[in-house]
């Protein structure tokens, strides 16, 4: 107990460091697990009780309502009452709607709940798609460009430079952009993100606003800090002034919203900004056995290039448990069906079913969990998502089906189920992201249902499948109770459960496929398995299924990132053997040079170690170049989203002489198989003549 009776007992060396730091600038780089939370409302109550500042005078900003709420209960239970615990656009608000009469004049403009309305409006005069989804991917794109500090004017070589997947032709989004700016001013309202905008204008506009503001409010706790947007940093400049009287806490390791906009930079580089800042690091995991720990470093470690603030190396603290499970399936529903099991020997044992989770990276992969789960017995809820079967694409799909169900239709059940939801936007070719693409997961795991009952029943028809869906969809809604979670990893982010499940760990969906064309995406996507792990506190099941439906082609293997992780001894890490020989999938996870196990991106798609000699056909690696070059302009897509130049590479050094020697290749599935494979071979084997001449 110190002088000014705040109890500092129970804190670690490093966790007393950071609440006893002086006033000024302090950056604490706190893993997952560490008592961030509770070092951050020490350190506040410690400043208040010691007298170095008034409650009143602290702002603390964060970015979940969620999470603002727990730290104002933790102030509250130190003794600390006035103390301003509030998210960056609730405090924006505030300040606009205090210093507004001042500055503007006349009453504050109405705050804009939801911009799809008017984004729809300025849609339909640029004759840019109108659908639901497309208008909130749309948004989504006006939301990232404005966090982003990014103008209309500014999009497309900022678009580009971000290598954003556009929902849109750049030029059509910029004219929607505009659009909206002006049916938005015209309208007299403002949308959240013009809070941010408008107070740090405010701020760096009227001398006489600020002096008051920075009278009011001296010192200042950023939570979370790895998610800041350079929009939040611009406020929280003009909040600061020239002022250092800063703590920052977060965790580079786990940034899993660049897509909207978030940077660790301004984290990462804070030391510098502020040279003589307190940093300290807390490393002392409290969350999670010593088990969990060691396979999440074993995650982050493998990171290329990461940053020294970063490094963060967790250590656990609590007793030992379980060694995390690693299971390989033939298929998802054989895969739900053992998480099921499981599950139960859990709440056998005693687990609280509030404290499971069932962890995926997209939506539409609940529906399989959300249907083993019915089938046991067990309750459950979807967090961040709705049920499967209550999102609006697939309410549509059932009503489409039942009416074609109604009428007379021929062909396989799953080539019909494709012709019924090909109007409601399931195409051949998977959209980019966004919301487009969640609607198209929907849609093909219908279509996906579909292949697996025409697997299991000779005379599958439409009616059939129509009332199997039926009952499913009665089967997963019972009544609201607690139960089970199941969310994807970014709707886990900040929880923590005893047991998680962490499932459909394949290549193309951890890590997801339209990030394969970036190391960037890729490092990203390595940080939300991260994030993943480390939210279990003791129990923790890795698995994934080399198909999707029971029966189908086992073609899918098991993610990248889980190299290196499985037990030597485990039956998952030793590679099937098919044919007398090494198999395909094996084939990609080693070097075909010196047999190591590969490590990384580039590694995987070029098939051997980035450090292991390079045999490239140069002539051959020019003319498929140029190829790639003129089929993504026929496609009107980057070349990229042909091959990437790794893949091509590989290509230009292995010259495979059949389509078995193509889908060895990383980067080189089915689809793009039937796509380009005939164009690629014939580049090959035209090259293999000429050398044989």
């Amino acid at each position: 107990m110190d002088a000014e009776g705040l109890s500092l007992e129970g804190l670690d060396p490093e966790q007393l460091g950071a609440v006893t730091a002086p006033r000024g600038p302090v950056c604490v780089l706190a893993g997952a697990g560490t008592g961030k939370t509770r070092t951050i409302t020490h350190r506040i109550a410690y400043l208040v009780q010691r007298g170095q500042v008034s409650p009143g005078q602290v702002l603390a900003v964060t970015f979940t309502k969620r999470a603002a709420g727990e730290m104002r209960t933790r102030l509250r239970a130190l003794g600390v009452h006035g103390t301003q615990a509030v998210t960056f656009h609730a405090a924006a608000l505030r300040q606009l709607r205090y210093f507004w009469p001042r500055v503007v004049g006349d009453e504050p403009w109405e705050l804009l709940d939801g911009k799809l309305r008017l984004v729809g409006q300025a849609a339909h005069r640029a004759g840019a798609p109108t659908t639901a989804e497309s208008l909130r991917d749309l948004a989504s794109e006006i939301e990232w460009a404005k966090a982003s500090l990014v103008t209309p004017e500014d999009y497309p070589a900022a678009s580009a430079r971000a290598r954003r997947d556009s929902p849109a032709h750049p030029d059509q989004v910029v004219e929607v952009y505009q659009g909206y700016e002006r049916l938005k001013t015209r309208s007299r309202m403002i949308d959240f993100d013009d809070l941010l905008l408008h107070t740090s204008a405010i701020l760096s506009d009227h001398a006489d606003v600020a002096t008051e503001f920075r009278d009011r409010y001296r010192c200042f706790v950023v939570d979370e800090y790895q998610d800041v947007t350079p929009l939040q940093q611009r406020v929280l400049d003009a909040w600061l002034g020239e002022r250092d009287d800063l703590t920052v806490v977060g965790d580079a390791n786990q940034t899993i919203y660049s897509f909207a906009g978030a940077s660790p930079r301004p984290l990462l580089e804070f030391s510098r900004r502020f040279p003589g800042a307190e940093v300290i690091r807390l490393e002392r995991d409290y969350r999670s056995t010593p088990e969990v720990v060691s396979l999440a470093n074993q995650v982050i470690d493998a990171a290329k290039d990461r940053p020294a603030g970063s490094r963060l190396r967790l250590v656990g603290q609590r007793p030992a448990g379980p060694p995390p499970r690693f299971s390989e399936y033939d298929d998802e529903p054989a895969e739900a069906a053992a998480v099921a099991t499981r599950i139960r020997q859990l709440l056998d044992e005693g687990v609280a079913a509030s404290e499971i989770a069932v962890l995926y990276r997209v939506n539409a992969q609940s529906e399989v969990y959300e249907q083993a789960l019915a089938d046991a017995g067990i309750p459950y809820q979807v967090r961040g998502g709705e049920r499967f079967f209550a999102r609006p694409e697939v309410r549509q799909a059932m009503i489409a089906l039942r009416t074609a169900a109604a009428g007379e239709r021929e062909g396989e059940l799953p080539d019909t189920v494709r012709e019924v939801l090909a109007p409601l936007g399931l195409t051949a070719e998977p959209p980019v992201g966004g919301s487009t693409r969640e609607r198209w997961e929907s849609l093909l795991a219908i279509v996906e249902l579909a292949e697996e009952l025409a697997g299991t029943l000779n005379d599958a028809d439409l009616p059939g499948f129509v009332a199997e869906l039926e009952m499913r969809a009665q089967a997963q809604h019972p009544p609201t109770v607690e139960g089970i979670t199941l969310a994807s990893l970014h709707a886990a982010k900040g929880l923590e459960w005893d047991a998680v499940f962490l499932t459909g760990l394949t290549d193309g969906t951890v890590p997801i496929q339209h990030a394969d064309s970036d190391d960037a995406a890729i490092e990203e996507e390595r940080r939300l398995l991260y994030v993943g792990v480390t939210r279990a506190r003791e129990h923790l099941w890795l698995s994934w299924a080399l198909s999707r439906t029971a029966g189908g082609r086992r073609s899918r293997r098991r993610s990248r990132f889980l190299h290196g992780l499985i037990p030597e001894d485990h039956p998952a890490a030793r590679a099937r053997q098919q044919d007398g020989g090494t198999s395909a999938r094996a084939r990609r996870t080693s070097c075909r040079i010196c047999g190591s196990s590969l490590v990384g991106t580039t590694a995987v798609k070029l098939g051997r170690c980035e450090g292991c000699p390079s045999d490239v056909d140069e002539e051959l690696l020019t003319r498929l170049k140029e190829w790639r070059t003129s089929r993504a302009k026929q496609l009107k897509v980057p070349p990229y989203v042909v091959f990437t130049d790794a893949t091509l590479t590989a290509i230009a050094e292995q010259r495979p002489a059949d389509t078995g020697g193509l889908v060895s290749i990383s980067g080189i599935g089915p689809t793009k198989l039937d796509r380009f494979g005939a164009d690629v071979l014939a580049l090959v084997q035209g090259d293999v003549q000429r050398d044989g001449a």
